[in-house]
């Protein structure tokens, strides 16, 4: 399937896994370069994690975070929208890990009860929901089966820097011929969702959300992937220990591809 044909799609369900045909899950995250948001999303989940504490993983692809914190011995559930990753997150699954695997939406975790997880990760679910109604319904169904303690961990895709990265990195020419808004820099929600900053802290805000922290989880690494990924394991070490010390500051947010927010239930 060409990438046009997904736009004849009316299913988003059946959209959805159309998409995931095209781009293999599996090995998104598989060079150094990519990696670096993998390690940044483990790093900030760590600091909330305490022994006994059970996490869900909404939009769990092929069970990249659900497969680490099950191998560390935490209660998992993983839930993904695409019967392929399912199938290959129980290809995966050793014995011994406390992992259970849905296929479902996450419009509608009925089959979970209220405040019945310490952590919820929601990185990719948001990746997909252009309509408002549904970002809204999202997030409320995040809250409600999250503990009235426990951490929420939220990712988007910052439409900004999709235009850097499109035109340094891609398309030399997408700031002539792109598919955005040539006023408001806007670009077209497809294949995936594309939201700034700004919009992240309305919507959760709006959603009755306390944001603890901000994370530029990827931050520079798309730009510059092919330097990182010539990185000896020194070189790599060292910058990874400088992103994850910029991917904390303010200042340094928005020059991210993925953004990750950290939330509570306000109290």
């Amino acid at each position: 399937m060409k990438m046009e044909d997904l736009l004849k799609i009316e299913s988003e369900e059946e959209r959805i896994s159309a998409l995931y045909e095209i781009f293999d899950e599996d090995f998104r995250l598989s060079s150094k370069a990519s990696r670096i948001e993998f390690l940044t999303t483990v790093r900030q989940i760590e600091k909330y994690l305490k022994p006994g504490m059970k996490i869900l993983d909404l939009g769990a692809g092929t069970g990249e975070y659900s497969l680490y914190f099950a191998e560390k011995g935490y209660q998992v559930t993983a839930v993904d929208l695409v019967e392929k990753h399912v199938k290959r997150i129980k290809e995966k699954k050793k014995p011994y890990m406390k992992l259970d695997i849905f296929q479902g939406n996450a419009l509608d975790l009925s089959r979970f009860e209220n405040n019945s997880y310490d952590i919820v990760l929601c990185l990719g679910p948001l990746y997909h929901l252009e309509d408002i109604g549904n970002r809204l319904k999202c997030i409320e169904e995040v809250k409600r089966v999250c503990k009235d303690d426990g951490m929420m961990l939220f990712a988007f895709i910052n439409n900004d820097m999709v235009i850097v990265t499109e035109t340094m990195c891609y398309q030399p020419d997408y700031l002539r011929k792109g598919n955005y808004d040539r006023k408001t820099f806007k670009v077209r929600d497809f294949p995936f969702v594309f939201i700034t900053v700004q919009q992240a802290r309305e919507l959760l805000k709006n959603s009755g959300l306390t944001i603890v922290a901000e994370i530029a989880t990827d931050g520079l690494s798309e730009l510059l992937a092919d330097k990182i990924n010539n990185m000896d394991d020194e070189s790599y070490q060292l910058w990874l220990n400088f992103h994850f010390y910029y991917s904390e500051k303010p200042e340094f947010f928005g020059a991210s591809n993925h953004l990750l927010f950290v939330a509570q239930k306000c109290k």
